[in-house]
């Protein structure tokens, strides 16, 4: 099956891999939302004011809020900015450039969105086994104090 733009009168979406400018704000959202941990840089007319690492906290679309970047934590407001640059570096690593006027937020992940996962997944578990054991231990000490009374 084909697909005939002319004959529907509207393009079809883009389509961007690594390389490229991201406008809809929708689509900001879904490729920030998953970076996790980001080596940052704030560069304003070439020059840069400040970097770091930090943890990507929240992504979020609020024409009354602001982003903010403090304590390693990052909380983006796409509205901040009018677009998103997909840049593939020599090391095969994809950076987003958030740009606004002279303004540019890099942020350059240092793990995957797979490797993120696989940490939110494992903490979880973990965690679910510890308050299982906890559990279990509170219920043994219960029985015990039962068989001593009787």
């Amino acid at each position: 099956m084909s697909y005939d733009s002319a004959a529907s009168g509207r393009t079809p979406a883009p389509c961007l891999v690594d390389n490229g400018i991201v406008v809809n704000k929708v689509d900001m959202l879904r490729l920030l939302n998953d970076l996790g941990q980001v080596n940052y840089s704030d560069v304003q007319d070439g020059t840069v004011m400040s970097q770091g690492t930090g943890y990507i906290m929240d992504v979020f679309a609020d024409l009354t809020m602001a982003t903010l970047v403090a304590n390693q934590s990052l909380y983006l407001n796409v509205h901040s900015f009018d677009c998103l640059e997909l840049e593939r570096l020599p090391n095969q690593k994809t950076c987003f450039n958030l740009v606004r006027d002279d303004r540019r937020l890099r942020l350059l992940p240092t793990t995957t969105p797979l490797h993120e996962h696989v940490t939110r997944n494992l903490n979880a578990t973990a965690l679910e086994a510890m308050v299982a054991e906890a559990l279990s231990a509170q219920l043994d000490a219960c029985l015990d104090d039962d068989v001593s009374l009787g």
